[in-house]
């Protein structure tokens, strides 16, 4: 069961916006991710929940942040319900989409799991949800992503094969490069593995 933290940087100019601290694990029904957040001062700034199915849907997603919380899962697309800590002002959404994303790097990893790109196959695109912090406003957006590298690195452990994203922004032309190893980002646009305390899990293919 992988444990570690991630630094969370602005992707423009690189300002640190605080650490995620997450340990993840495979199923046999899919796979959980639990972090929680802490600002640059250090002081709790909220928390991560996902849990995918085996086919890489999100079967449950609780995020908080500031004075915010978001509850969703696919359900007729993808439904959620976003409310205030004492959920007294909940305002429930549905989206025509294929999953959720934001700045945590579950979603990463959530997305390629979803779709799976074998290498040399043309970019396949996708709708998702993202839930952004402070204030976790939803907003659909469509990506496509493309595998652009599989390479096997040796390791006390075995070989740990490291998978090369490009994914586009379709609606700004935006490119970026994403490496994942199993469960973890290895790197991506704001984030840096900063510690890990076991390896990755290794997904199956199916």
């Amino acid at each position: 069961m992988p444990r570690g933290r991630y630094s969370l940087h602005d992707p423009h100019d690189h300002t640190l916006l605080g650490e995620e601290h997450f340990h993840c694990a495979t199923g046999p029904s899919g796979w959980r991710y639990v972090s929680q957040l802490t600002d640059p001062a250090g002081e709790h700034s909220g928390s991560v929940d996902l849990t995918l199915d085996d086919l890489g849907r999100p079967i449950r997603l609780e995020l908080r942040a500031a004075n915010w919380r978001i509850r969703g899962a696919a359900l007729d697309g993808v439904t959620w319900v976003r409310s205030d800590p004492m959920g007294e002002h909940a305002q429930e959404g549905n989206a025509a989409a294929h999953s959720f994303t934001g700045a945590s790097p579950a979603f990463l990893i959530a997305t390629a799991r979803l779709l799976r790109p074998a290498l040399g196959d043309r970019a396949t695109r996708v709708r998702l949800v993202a839930f952004t912090p402070p204030v976790l406003a939803p907003r659909t957006l469509d990506q496509s992503w493309a595998l652009s590298d599989s390479e096997a690195h040796a390791t006390d452990n075995g070989p740990l094969v490291v998978h090369s994203y490009q994914v586009n922004e379709v609606e700004t032309g935006e490119q970026h490069a994403v490496h994942l190893a199993g469960d973890v980002v290895l790197a991506a646009p704001g984030i840096e593995l900063e510690d890990l305390e076991s390896p990755p899990s290794v997904f199956d293919q199916g």
